[in-house]
Formats: structure tokens, C-alpha cells, sequence
């Protein structure tokens, strides 16, 4: 009964010890204090990044789906900070590059990567 006391002392030892040595991860102060929330400035500016590079990639979309020629249905958009990358299907290879010259097109679009491949159908011909 002892030896099992003795056990759980040093492992909450250890527990407490290797907690306190812990070091904080980057961009997150430790300093904060208790019951207070941590935010900060650099916590905040994720967000609207993240809210920024969404509202780029559904104007990317909305300027693709304004051509009725071309099925967006395939087509991935990842943009972030101004940087847009497409990838997926399209039917013809004419699609590819223009595609690549709407999307140049819209505001806020700072580089296009186009990963764009022509789908082949199942048959492999």
C-alpha cells in the first residue's frame, strides 16, 4: 500500500516537473495571466487571413461559375494571401488557360499556379 503512494507521489513529482520546464510554443506568450483570455494581435490576424483568403476563393469561384462553357464541378481553389492555386479536371484542354486568365482577372488576385489537367475518360483513349 505504501510502495503504491509512494508511486503516485513520484509520478505527480514528475508530472508537475516536467509541466513547469515546458516551454511555450511560438508566437504564444506564456506571460499571460490566469483566467484571462490570451489574445493578442498575432492571434487575431489568422483569423481574418483565414477569413480574407475564403472570401478570395469564392469570388475565384463565383468569376469561373459567371462562364456556363466551363464545369467548375472539378475544380479546387486554394488561395491564400492573394496567391491562388487551382487544381482538378477540366473536359477540354482549352479550359486550362483560360481558366488561368479569368481567375488573373479577378480583384485581389496577386499570382495564379495552374495544377489544371484535361480528364480522360474512363476508357483511358
Amino acid at each position: 500500500m505504501k510502495s503504491i503512494r509512494a508511486r503516485a507521489l513520484a509520478i505527480a513529482i514528475l508530472i508537475l516537473a516536467a509541466s513547469s520546464n515546458a516551454w511555450p510554443q511560438s508566437g504564444k506568450t506564456a506571460s499571460a495571466p490566469s483566467g484571462a483570455p490570451a489574445m493578442s494581435a498575432s492571434a487575431a490576424a489568422p483569423v481574418s487571413s483565414r477569413q480574407t483568403n475564403r472570401a478570395l476563393r469564392r469570388q475565384v469561384y463565383a468569376a469561373i461559375g459567371k462562364h456556363k462553357e466551363i464545369s467548375a464541378g472539378n475544380i479546387s481553389v486554394v488561395a491564400k494571401g492573394g496567391a491562388v492555386t487551382l487544381s482538378g479536371t477540366v473536359t477540354d484542354a482549352s479550359q486550362i488557360n483560360q481558366i488561368a486568365e479569368i481567375v488573373k482577372g479577378v480583384p485581389e488576385v496577386t499570382s495564379v499556379t495552374n495544377k489544371l489537367t484535361v480528364q480522360t475518360p474512363f476508357g483511358g483513349m
